[in-house]
């Protein structure tokens, strides 16, 4: 479970202070399929860092599993964060040098999982992805269906609780983008929690929550019909 209770952010432009959350409280259960919706600089993206532990609030509580974790050191942070949850982003953020195998297996690295895990866990998730064929292709000769594959590997490999997803079909047609989106939704069918950050109005509608945002604040917080 995911409870955030009067997050504030902050960000100074120049003299102008920015208020990019105004005392955000958000409850979310676990296995939920929640969109973020709102307009550029409404704070969709900032909340999804908070809720990834990529930033800290300013003020306000954020707990985990019921756990407090707004004041864990980042060490501590860090843990939780490769342990429970995985990001999907717009822009893949693969790193070129890498094959697509060493980018899914870079979390299982980081962990200090056995080599012989490692492989047999990467090879699960080529084939699970339908990658196996582009094991040992770099990003650069991926297309951009491909790469958004691997991102979604790469941010499963851990097993985590939670999928945290920015623009995942940004950078994708819209068929190349519908099937990132299935690979997503099946995850959250078998109990993933699956938060997506978008303005497109049809993906948002996809998810059984829908939460609106502007000016840093929640507007509105409504389930979908999705008999």
């Amino acid at each position: 479970m995911i409870r955030l209770t009067g997050i504030t952010r902050t960000f100074q432009m120049g003299d102008q202070a920015v208020h990019a959350l105004d005392a955000v409280d958000l409850s979310i259960e676990s296995g939920e399929y929640v969109s973020i919706m709102g307009p550029s600089g409404s704070g969709k993206s900032t909340l999804l860092n908070i809720i990834g532990l990529l930033d800290r609030p300013d003020s306000g509580d954020y707990a985990l599993d019921y756990r407090p974790i707004t004041d864990l050191s980042e060490t501590e942070q860090a843990q939780i964060r490769r342990e429970k949850i995985g990001f999907v982003f717009q822009s893949f953020h693969l790193i070129p040098r890498l094959t697509a195998a060493e980018n899914i297996a870079l979390p299982l690295v980081l962990s200090g999982i056995p080599p012989n895990q490692r492989r047999h866990r990467v090879n699960t998730a080529l084939q699970d992805f339908e990658l196996t064929h582009r094991a040992n292709h770099r990003p650069s000769e991926l297309s951009g269906g491909q790469r958004q594959r691997v991102a979604i590997a790469r941010a499963t490999i851990m097993q985590p609780g939670i999928i945290l997803a920015d623009e995942p079909t940004g950078n994708l047609d819209h068929q190349i983008g519908a099937e990132v989106m299935m690979l997503l939704e099946n995850l959250q069918d078998r109990g993933t929690t699956l938060i997506v950050v978008t303005h497109d109005r049809e993906l948002g509608a996809r998810a059984h929550r829908q939460i609106g945002m502007r000016d840093g604040k929640v507007l509105t917080d409504r389930r979908n019909d999705t008999d």
